[in-house]
């Protein structure tokens, strides 16, 4: 039996360049900042955790920088000395000395589990409980560039066979504009794809009660966080109002958000992300909490690199409640 407790932590920043540019409706990038966390056990065995957001500190107020000082200063003395296996005491330990950080506690986390699989000998879906599936479809994400490169890049990926679901970023131009922009999209793509599109929390109620309507008129399958995420009401209504389902992602991030969106009878579909909700084990009580409430999941990422990606791709697929689909970004 390997010895579990936790010998050594380490830390380190990497700059990964993205296939192509990605914008969001607040910000672009060329390239994504991963925090690496390394946990070793005196056994031998040793787990990586990936802390990442989505192109810098404007979407959860977390960067790969606050996360390295507060896993170096804050975190590590309390996994010093401690087994992997004890993760309910290590992340109430963590929660004692930090608030909130949920990207940073995410990434140790995942290593935690990882050094406990690696020790044991098996995958982290056994740790979660097991395989549910084994494959999930995958929805490609595309960014707010002109409707011409976005079909473009969506053909391409329908030529290759590669995809036949694309999520689009909006909230970076005026309404008109954009809304203008998607439909030609979605009229291009008309009976070879499925359009999603993504607001990023860019809109107000009025806005949303104004546009959506177009949208889900011409042809767009879901409607992803157009209002802030605090704004459950605001959710709630846009939710009744449209004949087609509206996803919570920034109003997502806790248990007790999921109990709140579930109340409101906000949001048809929740996105789950593993790094914005602090880890595997927040993630699968928020995906019970929807199972429970019939409200299906869709697995979001965060650009993650392809140890973030594969956590959560771990967790998807131990998941009793099948999501309609994985979402896939610009790979690193």
């Amino acid at each position: 039996m390997h010895d579990l407790t936790i010998d050594r932590v380490e830390t380190a920043i990497l700059d990964v360049p993205l296939v192509r540019p990605h914008r969001f409706a607040r910000t672009g990038m060329t390239a994504q900042p991963l925090l690496l966390v390394t946990i070793r056990t005196a056994g031998g065995a040793s787990g990586v955790g990936e802390g990442v957001v989505p192109g810098g500190p404007w979407w959860g107020g977390e960067s790969v920088e606050t996360m390295q000082v507060i896993i170096e200063n804050y975190l590590i003395p309390q996994l010093i000395g401690r087994r992997v296996d004890d993760i309910a005491g290590i992340y109430q330990a963590m929660d004692d000395v930090v608030a909130n950080n949920l990207y940073a506690k995410a990434a140790v986390e995942v290593a935690l589990h990882d050094a406990w699989g690696r020790a044991l000998g098996v995958p982290v879906h056994t740790l979660l409980g097991g395989l549910a599936r084994t494959a999930i479809p995958v929805t490609w994400a595309l960014g707010t560039e002109s409707a011409s490169e976005v079909i473009a890049e969506a053909q391409a990926k329908l030529d290759a066979g590669l995809h036949t679901s694309f999520k689009l970023k909006m909230g970076a131009q005026e309404p008109a504009q954009d809304v203008a922009r998607i439909v030609e999209v979605t009229e291009k793509l008309r009976g070879s794809a499925g359009v999603r599109v993504d607001i990023n929390a860019r809109w107000d109620l009025q806005t949303s009660l104004r546009w959506l309507p177009h949208l889900a008129d011409a042809g767009v399958e879901l409607i992803e966080q157009p209002v802030p995420g605090p704004e459950f009401e605001w959710l709630a209504e846009i939710n009744a109002a449209l004949p087609i389902p509206v996803m919570a992602d920034e109003s997502l991030r806790t248990p007790g958000d999921a109990l709140r969106l579930v109340k409101h009878r906000a949001a048809d579909v929740f996105s789950l992300k593993t790094t914005k909700s602090g880890g595997l084990r927040r993630t699968a009580a928020i995906a019970s909490i929807a199972a429970a409430a019939g409200v299906p999941c869709h697995g979001g990422t965060s650009i993650e690199g392809p140890i973030g990606t594969t956590a959560s791709l771990h967790l998807a697929c131990a998941s009793p409640r099948s999501p309609p689909a994985a979402s896939c970004s610009a790979r690193c």
